[in-house]
């Protein structure tokens, strides 16, 4: 499978700058994060994408647009792959008001507060990401999917840093990393 790290957000553009959570909720992504994922609908055109699994925040939900739109590929959301809570960017949208948002889009699956309530351990995500990898690796179709997730999560999956619209490849039928180094990109 393919995972992707959404294109730059808000939170991203003012956190790289200063290093401290600027408050914003579930940011949108900025100009260049739009044009990262329109790049990324390009790059990924000959991958044999069949499927897209997304995060429900809205970055990565903006993110996924443009590359479903290209391929012409079915959306699945999926909380799984969401970013570790740790900061206000982390604070998601409410299943109604998403689905208010991208009427294209099934939430129906997805709890109304689909966030932890509080910071999660390292160990969360950790666990996240294994049930994630064995899901995946339990279906043939794990070749032709792209995950688009974010920074902490693709680390618990691959013990990679990826910046944002950075993609690499993933084989879940393969063992996890045994260490991974939480410093945020």
């Amino acid at each position: 499978m393919i995972l992707l790290r959404h294109g730059q957000s808000e939170f991203n553009l003012h956190f790289a700058r200063t290093r401290r959570d600027p408050g914003i909720p579930d940011p949108k992504l900025t100009p260049h994060g739009h044009a990262q994922a329109r790049a990324a609908a390009e790059a990924l055109r000959g991958e044999g994408i069949a499927r897209i699994v997304v995060s429900p925040y809205t970055r990565a939900l903006e993110t996924a647009a443009p590359i479903a739109a290209a391929l012409r590929v079915p959306v699945l959301v999926n909380p799984i792959v969401r970013e570790r809570y740790a900061f206000a960017c982390d604070i998601g949208s409410p299943r109604t008001e998403l689905a208010f948002a991208w009427p294209e889009r099934d939430f129906s699956a997805i709890e109304e507060v689909w966030w932890p309530a509080i910071e999660e351990p390292y160990d969360g995500i950790i666990g996240r990401a294994g049930l994630f990898r064995a899901e995946m690796a339990a279906l043939p179709e794990w070749r032709s999917t792209l995950v688009v997730s974010h920074w902490g999560f693709i680390l618990a999956m691959t013990g990679e840093s990826v910046t944002n619209g950075q993609w690499l490849r993933c084989d879940p039928t393969t063992p996890a990393p045994a260490e991974v180094v939480w410093r945020h990109g």
